[in-house]
Order: C-alpha cells, then sequence, then structure tokens
C-alpha cells in the first residue's frame, strides 16, 4: 500500500475526529488529503468549528498552527508534519527589537500609537499588541483595520510586513510621506524624529521571500509579452509591483479574480508557484493563467505525503503545537478585536 493510500486509510479510521487543513501553497499531493484548502485563518476558524475534531493537522507554516491553537476548543490539540516549517518574515520582528520601538514611538508621541500585527506574526508578537490596545489583519481586511485605528484618531505600528501596511495605506488615499519603514537593524530604525512625528503609519521593515521577488521589470515584460494580459499580485509585493499591476489582493482575492475574468483572459499572477499552477490546470482551455515569477515557498515544501503520514501513524507529542498560556490571553485578544470588525 502506498503512502496516499495509507493516509486515506487512516483518515476513514478518525472519521470527523480528525481534520486535515492544507493552505493554498502546498503542493497538490498534501492537498489531495487536506478536508480544508484556504487561507491561514480561515483554516483555523473552520478547525475549530469542526467540534467533532480531536485533533487538527496544519499543513502549513508555524504560526499558522499557532493560530489554530488559539482559536482551537479544550479537547482539540493541533499538529504539524514538520514542526520546522517555519515563516521568515514572522521570525522578523522579535519581541526584545519590537518592544524597544515601541518605547521609543512612546517616547516621541506617548499614547497615540496601536499596534497592529499581521496574522502572519508569531503568537508572542500577538500578545504583545493585544495587551496594547492593539488587534491583528489580514491581507483581506488589512484596510478596514487600519480604518479601525484611524477611527480613533490613533497612528498605527504595523508588524511585520513592511508591504502590505505600505500597499494598504496608500490605497486609502494616503501619500507615501505617511509612512515611515522602521528598520530594527539600525540605530533608532534609522528614521528621523521629526518623521516619526509627522507620519501615519510606522511599518517595520519585515518581507516575505516569496513576494518581494516580484519586481516592476518582470510587469514591463509582462506588458510587452502580453499586451492584452492583466496582472495582479499579492499585496505582500513591493510598493513598485503593486501599482503597475492591474490590481492586487490576498490569496483569496486572487482566486475570486481568476474566478471572475471572463472567458479566454490572459491572467499573469504574482504569489507562490503551487497555487498559480493549481489555478492553470483548473482553467486549462478556458482561461491562460500565468506566473509572473516561479516564486516558491521553501518552508510550505517541508510538507509533504511521506511526513503527513509519519505524524498520522505515531502522533509524537513533539509534533503538537501550543501556546503558552502566559501568550495565548494576549493574542487571543489581538484576534479577536479583528473578528468583531
Amino acid at each position: 500500500m502506498n503512502v496516499a493510500s495509507q493516509i486515506d486509510a487512516f483518515r476513514r479510521e478518525w472519521g470527523a475526529r480528525l481534520i486535515i487543513l492544507g493552505h493554498h501553497y502546498q503542493t497538490s499531493e498534501v492537498l489531495a488529503h487536506a478536508d480544508v484548502i484556504g487561507d491561514s485563518l480561515e483554516l483555523s476558524r473552520k478547525a475549530a468549528a469542526a467540534r467533532e475534531a480531536e485533533r487538527i493537522v496544519f499543513c502549513g507554516v508555524h504560526f499558522m498552527a499557532e493560530s489554530a491553537a488559539l482559536l482551537a476548543a479544550p479537547q482539540q490539540q493541533v499538529y504539524m508534519p514538520d514542526v520546522q516549517a517555519g515563516c521568515p518574515m514572522a521570525e522578523m520582528a522579535d519581541l526584545p527589537r519590537v518592544s524597544a520601538a515601541w518605547d521609543v514611538l512612546n517616547r516621541i508621541d506617548p499614547g497615540n500609537w496601536i499596534p497592529v500585527v499581521y496574522v502572519n506574526s508569531q503568537a508572542d508578537l500577538k500578545a504583545f499588541c493585544g495587551n496594547r490596545g492593539g488587534i491583528t489583519c489580514t491581507s483581506s481586511n488589512a484596510r478596514k483595520v487600519l480604518q479601525w485605528v484611524l477611527d480613533q484618531n490613533r497612528r498605527i505600528f504595523f508588524l511585520p510586513d513592511e508591504h502590505l501596511g505600505t500597499n494598504t495605506l496608500h490605497d486609502m488615499g494616503f501619500p507615501d510621506e505617511a509612512v515611515v519603514v522602521y528598520d530594527p537593524r539600525q540605530s533608532g530604525g534609522a528614521v528621523p524624529e521629526a518623521a516619526l512625528r509627522n507620519c501615519r503609519m510606522v511599518a517595520w521593515k519585515g518581507f516575505c521571500r516569496v513576494h518581494t521577488l516580484f519586481t516592476s521589470e518582470q510587469v514591463r515584460e509582462v506588458r510587452r509579452l502580453h499586451p492584452a494580459a492583466r496582472v495582479i499580485v499579492h499585496p505582500e509585493s513591493p510598493k513598485e509591483v503593486a501599482r503597475l499591476a492591474d490590481a492586487h489582493g490576498s490569496t483569496a482575492q486572487i482566486i475570486d479574480y481568476v474566478r471572475a475574468a471572463p472567458e479566454g483572459s490572459i491572467i499573469v499572477i504574482g504569489t507562490e508557484r503551487h497555487l498559480v499552477e493549481r489555478l492553470a490546470e483548473e482553467y486549462r482551455g478556458r482561461k491562460t493563467i500565468l506566473t509572473l515569477w516561479p516564486s516558491g515557498c521553501a518552508n510550505m515544501a517541508r510538507t509533504n505525503p511521506t511526513k503527513l503520514f509519519d505524524l498520522l501513524s505515531t502522533w509524537p507529542e513533539r509534533n503538537r503545537i501550543a501556546v503558552s498560556s502566559d501568550v495565548a490571553p494576549d493574542a487571543r485578544l489581538a484576534l479577536d478585536r479583528m473578528m468583531r470588525l
């Protein structure tokens, strides 16, 4: 019996007591075994709602499994096939340096900041924000979350992705000068105090390695080769790429964009290549789906059917994902504030 058949046999044995979550960036071989496919937070919420599921297996990266653990019911346990599948962007905003930056901001303009943390972050950073009146956001709802801050006449400390923060505030009609990028590797973030006093947002200098491989030159080349093509990119892409594209949006929004496009369309997508390849196959013969650049996530690729079967057949405690009790309440608070919006 091959690995795929063994996984299916195990799923039949466990039935509703097991739910396997597959992020869009996983390979098709892994997603063939997923009960639910989607974006990270969407998957976590669906798993938490599946109350019969005693065991949740998250085929994704570490921060996603942490979010699932934060939202899970007490009787549910969360696992990953490979616990070493991390997210470099999430790791770019570590708590000591974020705390130091927070102190700098509040020394300049005390009490006038609200931290906004992208869900692509570690649980302790979510807790930091939750404890300070902050909130999480996704790439789909970032605009709504930023408006929530601005409606309070407060300023935004955006973590950990510079590009999502910058692109979203620009979409809301703010000029580039409204955003200051804080580089934690340099003293004082390498930001003049006057700039910190006058901006609407301080964006942490973090980035997604998948989406920063897209360039304006690639978009221009697409325009040359395929004049009729539409280009859509993820908002984690650099601002010059997002502004040259016809649209930018979250993974779910990219999928919806492709679905809504008329038959015969040529659509060039700037996001993780496994999703683009599946969309190309799904719409083959009806729409032409191309990748802006074949950019792949090495951490997503760590999960494979063999590791999934090894987990299902042994359930080692080392593969369980849990969030410590001193972090979880404040991290949930940041998530709850977003979900109430």
